[in-house]
């Protein structure tokens, strides 16, 4: 009789894909490991486990059960990691707050979430203050504070956090439920609108952390995140999740070190102390650590960095990998968890060359599990010849399924059952992925398509050019025509002027860098740019500034 392999023994476990599965491997071979926050706390994953269960105990008195919302207001810290684990471990949804919203963004998504809980920092209380009358859903608010019992709580909060977890007995037991559960949920940044609702569940955030956990550990000793590293987060662990890298970190049972607000020099200080060997951070955090004064004769060496959010710049890059930094660069969006490729260099590359430079600035290959394409309008691959654009579009088991209570924009994201990125890229022969531009940034002139990152890129390698930003103006001739705006670097700050600038870029076109129809119309030196809540270039207000200037 042949044997029936579907059927399953009465006391087989079916290990459902919750986030608390994380735990089992660091707790067993690395419970002694460090999480450090600043110069406030430091204790062992073991004891990290005692306060996941002491959190989830607290909570649980507090009124919160399975399905509730817990909206969590926080600078980067161990509270913050813990909250990532107990929340969603005792089947509640985590809500991390994007505190650099503006006050009616931040009360629009605490509402529409249907939060019932929120742990708020003592330095976001003036804030919670303009906002406490029109929260619909909050019944009850927890403080966070760095020096708890320096100074009172307001009476209307519940209590606050290391109070309420030394109060709580453990363990608490987490028990199994649907791994389709939902886990977190945020809102994107909102440049236009309301910012709209991502959500994911415990499956999707661990088949996340599995597969960015291989793609960066099978790679090259450098362009890698491995056990032997020492962690600390530069990308808000309000966004995305930060970037899923915690949950990768905890996983590996690696060194965490959580920074708190973010100081340049104090980063950079933390860093030393702690020996952080990997960060992920956008370019804008990446320069801000080059331009601290604690950077000047500091030895960068050492530390990996992966960045995302925006393009990487080449000017950018050249000076991280001028001191040392061992730069590469990720893509993704809030939508994806958020990874989808991750750049890689070929073995034998040599590290001085410009192959080597744009092969670290590339999106790169797909991380394991994802199907990537570029399409044109009717969904049709363009050739992977290196040259030719669509858009990028995806799969994969992470990616948000919905945007929460807006149909339409989510039958637009998974428009043919793929989700549509509003990016536009190429792909090599070789596979890898080139990002470059978005959809609404794409400079329409005479019928060529100019593409504002591949400007950026080239303008922001002249050595006086800190940030560079390129966007569309109207041209009654062309349609459109790009307009360059730049930041010059603290020690340009007074002699950079537009000559430079169209000087280096007429260099580049009659090496045939750069097409002369893709030349500037203008390009204007400024002291600053607009930028999202996540310190993305802002190109909706940078448009609108300038559009009639």
């Amino acid at each position: 009789m042949p044997v029936r392999f579907a059927e399953v023994a009465a006391e087989a476990y079916r290990y459902p894909l919750l986030i608390r599965h994380l735990l089992h491997g660091p707790l067993a071979f690395a419970p002694n490991q460090e999480i450090v926050y600043r110069d406030r706390m430091r204790y062992t994953y073991a004891t990290f486990a005692r306060r996941i269960n002491r959190l989830a105990r607290a909570l649980s008195r507090l009124g919160i059960d399975s399905g509730d919302t817990v909206a969590v207001m926080d600078w980067d810290s161990h509270r913050y990691l813990e909250c990532y684990f107990a929340i969603p471990m005792m089947g509640a949804v985590l809500q991390t707050v994007n505190v650099r919203l503006s006050a009616e963004q931040i009360l629009y998504t605490i509402n529409h979430a249907g939060a019932r809980l929120l742990l708020v920092h003592r330095d976001f209380l003036p804030l919670y203050e303009t906002l406490r009358d029109r929260l619909t859903s909050i019944d009850t608010m927890v403080l966070l504070d760095d020096r708890p019992g320096a100074e009172s709580r307001p009476t209307s909060f519940a209590g606050e956090y290391e109070a309420l977890l030394a109060g709580a007995e453990e363990p608490f037991e987490f028990t199994d439920f649907d791994e389709n559960a939902l886990a977190t949920t945020f809102y994107t940044t909102g440049t236009t609108g309301n910012p709209k609702a991502v959500s994911f569940s415990h499956r999707q955030l661990v088949l996340h952390t599995l597969a960015v956990l291989g793609a960066f550990a099978s790679a090259a000793d450098r362009q890698s995140f491995r056990a032997n590293d020492v962690y600390m987060p530069l990308t808000p662990m309000f966004h995305v999740h930060a970037w899923g890298l915690p949950y990768v970190a905890t996983a590996l049972g690696v060194k965490q070190v959580y920074p708190g607000r973010y100081e340049p020099n104090a980063i950079l200080e933390l860093r030393q102390r702690e020996r952080v060997t990997y960060s992920h951070c956008v370019p804008t955090i990446l320069q801000m650590l080059l331009e601290a004064p604690a950077a000047v004769g500091s030895d960068l060496r050492g530390w990996k960095f992966t960045i995302g959010g925006s393009a990487l710049p080449a000017g950018l890059a050249q000076r991280a990998m001028d001191r040392g930094l061992d730069v590469f660069a990720a893509y993704g969006m809030s939508e994806t968890c958020p990874v989808l490729t991750v750049s890689r260099v070929a073995p034998g590359e040599d590290p001085s060359s410009a192959t080597h430079l744009r092969s670290l600035r590339k999106a790169g290959i797909p991380i394991p599990l994802v199907e990537l394409r570029v399409v044109d309008g009717s969904m049709r691959d363009v050739p992977q010849d290196g040259r030719t654009c669509g858009e990028i579009v995806a799969r994969a088991p992470w990616l948000t399924m919905a945007y929460g209570g807006d149909s339409e924009a989510s039958t637009r994201l998974w428009h043919g059952g793929f989700l549509h990125t509003q990016d536009v890229g190429l792909i090599a022969p070789d596979g890898s992925l080139d990002v470059q531009d978005r959809l609404k940034d794409v400079i329409k002139s005479g019928g060529e398509w100019i593409c504002s990152l591949q400007l950026e890129d080239l303008i922001s390698r002249h050595p006086g050019v800190a940030v560079a930003a390129v966007v569309a103006i109207p041209d009654e001739t062309w349609g459109e025509r790009p307009l360059a705006l730049v930041v010059p670097r603290p020690e340009w700050r007074i002699r950079l002027t537009e000559s430079h600038i169209k000087d280096h870029l007429q260099r580049l076109a009659q090496e045939g860098v750069i097409a002369r129809y893709a030349m500037p119309a203008r390009i204007e030196i400024v002291d600053e740019l607009e930028r999202t809540s996540v310190g993305k270039l802002d190109k909706k207000r940078i448009r609108e500034r300038f559009h009639h200037a």
